[in-house]
């Protein structure tokens, strides 16, 4: 009777929840102590039980969604304690080498990525053939290291190995978008959108459409998803997508709406801590800004954040502030590296505005031979022209704003290129561009862009046919009245020498 009770009940159990279920009885395992079936007094149909935390968390993994920190915390303690007991639980150590890549990249603790890579491989030594979650999670752990071709490589094999399988589609469409490969980011969203729908897959989905520069769809499906999230953690990264959408279009105090509901959903999700201080830096709430600033980076230390920090300060001209945030930045950097993390892109943006510009091109060029995403071309052709290599930067810059998403920071960069190289109607068009998407895209590089598109004036009066010589006569018609040269047009006062800006957003 009691095993018909059993068997009834795992029937009224959502899906998500059942194969934990199955998964704890078959491998004998207790998730937080919690996942029991009992029949009632009368042998009818069981209530399914309240999850723990552990259980909690488990059930988020499945549904590609966030665990809250606590949660996950205590999934990790449960299975490093079940597998002393049971080291041959190959997908135990999966789920734990999941575990341990979200909880690094959740604090910006790169020291669990070690951890992870070692259970995620213990994994797949114990069932080499068809481990399809131990593939995904190294291609996780790949991205979270800014390695997009080892986790393009580990993503496409868990899909080439279970092709029906969705969970392994997000990853892939990180690693795809990490490397610029736009046709392979929009085919394995299309394949993920027949496979599934969903809270995760909406957000998969907005943040495509967001780097494609399609604004309302992507708003579309951020705010679906966040209607739809359910655990406040997954609903709090929902919102801070949201927040960085309204950001992206200029809107700071819509940005800080959404980055405020999604920390009183969750007061664990750091990024929108640092989300609101940039916020409200633009908003002229510098107090409030470095205070929420500094608090995200006591919780999350990600070296972005304190280049953000770094240009506030300095912006300020708070100098011994900006360059102790500048050491910060450096020794987080270094510290990541030992835990296999790649930060060569944020290095070489330092470098390239705070440091030696000439080490920054170093550092860059490998970078883009590594990924050759309009991110690594971007920050190269800053770097370069920041070298005194205008000519070949504005190369790298034409390709990040060509391939790339419509980013105020790229269209500035190469506006600054521009007027660099005496391309001044590109200038005026590019630096006004990078105004007109976001007025407050850094700190420090928005009102360089003003002073700079202040520099260039208007354009010349007259249109097309006095900037341009006319055609020359076809022969034996006569001869032009002037050399058929193009005449010098009418400029403003020569721009100032470039100045050092940043190119990092605040």
């Amino acid at each position: 009777m009691e095993i018909e009770s059993e068997s009834v009940a795992k029937k009224s159990v959502k899906p998500v929840v059942r194969r934990v279920l199955i998964a704890s009885v078959a491998g004998c395992v207790v998730l937080g102590g919690v996942l029991v079936l009992r029949p009632d007094a009368g042998g009818g149909k069981a209530a399914p039980p309240a999850l723990g935390p552990a259980g909690r968390a488990m059930a988020a993994v499945d549904s590609g969604a966030p665990a809250a920190l606590p949660d996950l915390a205590v999934l990790i303690g449960d299975r490093e304690a079940h597998l002393r007991a049971h080291p041959g639980d190959d997908q135990s150590w999966a789920v734990l080498g999941a575990a341990y890549v979200e909880r690094g990249l959740r604090t910006a603790d790169s020291a669990y990525y070690p951890r992870a890579e070692q259970a995620l491989r213990t994994s797949l030594k114990t069932r080499p053939a068809g481990n399809a979650e131990a593939l995904t999670g190294m291609a996780t752990l790949a991205n979270a290291r800014h390695d997009y071709r080892g986790a393009r490589k580990w993503a496409e094999s868990a899909v080439k190995l279970s092709p029906k399988r969705w969970s392994a589609y997000p990853v892939l469409i990180d690693a795809y978008s990490g490397l610029g490969n736009a046709k392979g980011v929009a085919k394995a969203l299309e394949t993920l959108q027949e496979l599934r729908s969903g809270t995760s897959v909406k957000v998969t989905s907005g943040q495509v459409y967001q780097y494609r520069g399609w604004r309302e769809d992507a708003a579309a499906a951020l705010t679906d998803a966040a209607a739809l999230a359910e655990g406040p953690a997954e609903k709090a990264a929902c919102l801070y997508r949201v927040g960085d959408l309204a950001w992206e279009r200029g809107e700071p105090a819509e940005a800080l709406r959404h980055y405020e509901a999604a920390l009183a959903a969750d007061p664990d999700h750091h990024a929108s801590l640092a989300g609101k201080g940039r916020a409200l830096a633009a908003l002229g709430r510098t107090s409030e800004a470095l205070l929420a600033y500094r608090q995200a980076l006591v919780r999350q230390p990600a070296p972005e954040y304190s280049l953000a920090l770094g240009e506030l300060y300095e912006s300020l001209h708070l100098m011994p502030a900006a360059r102790a945030q500048y050491e910060v930045l450096r020794a987080r950097v270094k510290q990541e590296g030992v835990n296999g993390v790649n930060d060569a892109r944020i290095l070489g943006l330092y470098e390239a505005d705070h440091g030696d510009p000439e080490v920054a091109v170093s550092r860059l060029r490998a970078e883009f031979e590594r990924h050759g995403s309009p991110e690594a071309a971007d920050a190269l052709g800053w770097a370069l022209h920041r070298a005194d290599e205008s000519a070949e930067a504005l190369k790298y810059a034409t390709r990040a704003t060509d391939k790339g998403p419509r980013s105020a920071v790229f269209a500035y960069h190469r506006g600054e290129i521009e007027r660099e190289l005496g391309e001044y109607g590109a200038a005026r068009r590019h630096i006004g561009e990078a105004l007109r998407i976001n007025p407050y895209f850094s700190p420090l590089g928005a009102p360089a862009a003003r002073k700079a598109l202040a520099a260039l004036g208007e354009p010349p009066e007259g249109g097309p046919e006095q900037m341009y010589a006319p055609a020359p006569a076809a022969p034996g018609r006569g001869a032009p009245s002037r050399p058929p040269t193009q005449p010098k047009p009418r400029t403003p006062t020569q721009p100032n020498p470039k100045p050092r800006t940043p190119s990092q957003q605040g």
